[in-house]
């Protein structure tokens, strides 16, 4: 296995109308490659699971595999930059601080639960630099105290940090103390020396917080008169001059962050749908959210597209490319196990592709336990008889080999399980058709094939008793024809089969379908039912001689 595999989940899922047998050997292979490689390979489905499978994953304890009806490369299958959101609250110095660390132009300004509220730039730091503000900037801001002592690497002489600016201007006490009497007003900031007859004014005056600069000591008496009348002390290192130019770096970021019109993607978003979003945008980074939570997980570029890595797939029970999942076209096929034709899937290098004329996928999983002399549980034995039993009607198909018998005897043995009793409750709950509308009866079984560029589509059920199946005909004959538009096929057929009778009854739409069933299976009359006796497989007995006749047509 390549580095590039190596703790990627690889994806083992089979058709997009998938089956009992489709299920169950995407569970039990991704079973089996676990074991062997102790890597991610998990079970996915491409559509809705019909009720004769949900039958048998209740019956052996087995969850559904999850949907997967697109394998794109999605945004998470890229490398997303982990960067911690900031509180709305850090100085703008504290960001700048964060972005030259990290190497980043963009953050996220985020709350409790990683909930994003707003990004802050370089750009908007670089503005907050180079404008000119008034001297009540720190108030209109909101600027806690502990921002400034963090700024100025201040110690709180009196006071509390937890308190904000939220009113008066910021001024120098560069004057003597009777002139200070007459600028200063309540709540004001004042930068001021060691002076104590300017400290005493600052204080006397209501001011809010006065930044003693130079290191300069500062007489208990201040300390006392500060706490009495609720001012702020704080000392710091820095002259005057400095103080003044970087007073303004303590603004909280909430002042300047962008909170309207974000641009953000979540982790489900697909590769081509926000590639042209981003191309048409001057940012450079880009928020990534979780799609259920909306919980902040990362930041992307557009350099990140660059390397984004398909998805990895293990295909089941299928070949054909109509058959398959969306977006086949962008993922990785590593390998296929099938037991039907040869189909229309192209890969793009070279695979491991294993397809044996059996009745059943799950035939050849069982073999692959075996030859890797990997133990078989209860529950996975359970899923990968029930799969043979189904494919095989219980051994009656003709699809069915010696080689499925004895693998579902030896796996019914290991579930503990009685064949005949189970498949017909198994049978019983996926034919219990009647309650369900015309369009789940159709897509229980649903699969497309093409051959010298024509696409038909054949859609099959199996039932028990004859009456059901008239009753389940009487829904389908009406909601053929809109199938029929819907896929877009040049015919559709659909088989109603009798397992007891080992009989199917034949119905069908579009131009020429009604000549290709005539021609195929010589049937005399085709206005009236068409009755095929002994066919129950489609596909050993009906895409053969359909395939067969179409192309002595084209001949």
């Amino acid at each position: 296995m390549s580095e590039e595999t190596k703790n990627k989940t690889i994806y083992v899922i089979g058709h997009c109308n998938p089956d009992t047998d489709s299920i169950c050997s995407a569970i039990a292979y991704a079973d089996l490659k676990r074991k062997l490689t102790g890597e991610k390979y998990k079970a996915k489905r491409a559509g809705q699971v019909n009720s004769e499978t949900k039958f048998v994953l209740q019956y052996f304890g087995v969850n559904q595999p999850g949907y997967l009806p697109d394998v794109r490369t999605q945004v998470k299958d890229i490398e997303i930059r982990k960067i911690q959101g900031i509180n709305r609250n850090m100085s703008i110095r504290r960001a700048w601080e964060k972005m030259t660390e990290n190497s980043v132009v963009t953050l996220p300004v985020v709350e409790k639960d990683d909930h994003m509220i707003g990004l802050i730039t370089i750009g908007d730091i670089t503005k907050s630099y180079m404008n000119v503000y008034d001297n009540k900037i720190l108030s209109t801001a909101k600027t806690p105290i502990a921002n400034i002592l963090d700024t100025l690497q201040g110690e709180l002489i009196a006071g509390d940090a937890e308190k904000v600016i939220e009113t008066g201007k910021v001024l120098i006490a560069a004057a003597n103390p009777d002139l200070m009497e007459s600028y200063i007003e309540k709540n004001d900031v004042v930068i001021l020396g060691n002076r104590y007859e300017s400290q005493l004014c600052a204080i006397e005056m209501n001011a809010k917080c006065i930044i003693v600069c130079d290191g300069a000591p500062v007489s208990r008496t201040i300390t006392k008169l500060a706490q009495d009348k609720e001012c702020t002390i704080i000392k710091t290192p820095y002259d005057t001059y400095t103080v003044a130019r970087l007073v303004n770096q303590s603004m909280p970021i909430s002042f300047f962050m962008k909170q309207e019109n974000l641009i953000t993607f979540t982790t489900e978003d697909f590769i081509d749908d926000i590639r042209a979003v981003m191309a048409k945008k001057r940012h450079r980074d880009f928020p990534i959210l979780d799609k259920k939570t909306g919980e902040f997980i990362g930041m992307i570029s557009r350099r990140n597209l660059l390397d984004a890595k398909r998805k990895q797939l293990i295909l089941m029970d299928h070949s054909e490319r109509s058959q398959a999942v969306d977006g086949l076209e962008e993922a990785d096929i590593l390998e296929i196990i099938d037991h039907h034709r040869i189909g229309s899937i192209e890969t793009m290098s070279p695979v491991y592709f294993r397809n044996q004329p059996l009745g059943c996928t799950s035939t050849i999983v069982y073999q692959m336990f075996q030859e890797n002399a990997i133990p078989i549980e209860k529950e996975i034995a359970g899923l990968l008889c029930s799969a043979i039993l189904s494919d095989t009607l219980v051994f009656r198909s003709p699809t069915c080999t010696p080689i499925d018998e004895m693998a579902a005897k030896d796996l019914a043995k290991i579930a503990g399980i009685e064949i005949e009793s189970y498949a017909k409750e198994m049978f019983t709950a996926g034919s219990n058709l009647l309650s369900k509308s015309p369009e789940e009866i159709f897509y229980q079984d649903f699969k497309k094939f093409t051959t010298n560029d024509l696409t038909f589509g054949v859609g099959q059920i199996t039932a028990m008793n004859q009456e059901e199946l008239e009753k389940i005909k009487d829904k389908l004959v009406p909601y053929l024809e809109k199938a029929f538009r819907d896929h877009g096929v040049e015919m559709l057929f659909f088989m109603l089969t009798n397992i007891l009778q080992e009989t199917t009854e034949l119905i069908y739409e579009g131009n020429g379908a009604k000549e290709l069933v005539t021609n195929a299976f010589n049937i005399s009359n085709p206005d009236e039912k068409v009755i095929l006796e002994g066919v129950v497989s489609r596909k050993k007995q009906l895409i053969p001689l359909l395939m067969m006749s179409l192309q002595q047509d084209n001949n």
